[in-house]
């Protein structure tokens, strides 16, 4: 049986409850006392209410709810006894703090459960694209995580790192129609062949931009300009400096650094070392120079994980681990 909620990555609300309610109780425990002694339990009902909430963001199970709901109903009771007469009125106002505990916990659940399916519906799609390419297998899941990396060492918000994680699952969504002849060809494109692949970030916002969500949180972004360059000379907007959304410039170094650090048909993967370095003279040109530095701080800080030849574990798995040690 499940206790507890399963917590999301993101969902960092629910973890600091999670983690601090005893402190909370503690605290709910102060404000029952005071309320006692100052305002004679005038106020205790929005207190024991307060606190049956926080166990329904909590607790997933029944069970633990309706104990929970009944341990608040006899506290009450114990502490302000005129205020709670011991019959039927005691049952009564159990099942109200049971009802209450119960309906944020639902929500809870079915905010988790969606949360959870978009992830997985959004990896799906990226596997799809990958699987086109067996030389790429894990390029979109290893830019979402580069991609996360950065934002977290930039401090940005959770939500943004949420968003940009699923950016980068999305962000080669357009090259789904692009012809296999084209994607997959081992020798160097022609002009028309790389014109195509130039239309991909248009055809993914073509493909993304009615679902709502995506309007409001930069994926559309990432997906669209992932490609401009800091110098004015990428695509498709051919877009510079801060014209290009943040998002997106932290998008271009992630996607950039996988793409070099990969294996791919027509090349062997390159050497981090040599990787790094040309990153680094890109800095100012292709690159945000404050994004560039960010990346390759931490590149530098953790490029043993590279230097072992069979590169079973690359940088961007290492930091899902890194992740949730961190949380």
């Amino acid at each position: 049986m499940e206790i507890y909620h399963e917590q999301s990555e993101f969902n960092t609300v629910l973890k600091f409850i999670k983690k601090y309610r005893y402190l909370l109780f503690i605290f709910a425990v102060f404000f029952i006392m005071l309320e006692r002694y100052v305002n004679e339990g005038r106020n205790l009902i929005i207190i024991y209410t307060v606190v049956i909430i926080i166990l329904g963001v909590i607790y997933q199970s029944k069970l633990v709810l309706l104990l929970q709901s009944g341990l608040i109903t006899l506290t009450g009771y114990l502490i302000s006894p005129l205020s709670i007469p011991f019959d039927m009125f005691f049952f009564i106002l159990w099942f109200a703090y049971f009802m209450i505990g119960l309906a944020i916990s639902l929500l809870i659940s079915n905010y988790t459960i969606k949360y959870n399916s978009s992830i997985e519906l959004t990896k799906t799609l990226a596997n799809l694209l990958d699987s086109r390419d067996p030389y790429t297998a894990t390029h979109s899941e290893n830019v979402a995580n580069y991609s996360r990396i950065i934002a977290k060492k930039m401090k940005l918000t959770k939500n943004l790192q949420e968003a940009i994680y699923v950016g980068g699952l999305l962000h080669d969504i357009g090259k789904i129609v692009i012809p296999e002849q084209v994607l997959n060809k081992p020798d160097r494109l022609t002009d028309e062949e790389f014109s195509i692949i130039k239309q991909h970030p248009q055809i993914g916002y073509s493909t993304l931009k009615h679902i709502k969500p995506f309007q409001q949180s930069g994926i559309l972004d990432m997906v669209l300009y992932h490609h401009e360059r800091y110098d004015g000379k990428g695509y498709p907007k051919g877009l510079n400096g801060s014209e290009i959304p943040l998002v997106a410039r932290i998008m271009a170094v992630a996607d950039a650094f996988d793409a070099m650090t990969s294996k791919r048909v027509y090349r062997e993967a390159r050497d981090i070392e040599k990787v790094i370095t040309e990153m680094e003279e890109k800095k100012g040109s292709q690159f945000d120079p404050e994004i560039i530095t960010i990346f390759l701080e931490y590149i530098n800080k953790n490029k043993e994980i590279f230097l072992n030849n069979t590169q079973e574990k690359s940088i961007a798995q290492y930091a899902v681990t890194e992740q949730k040690d961190t949380v």
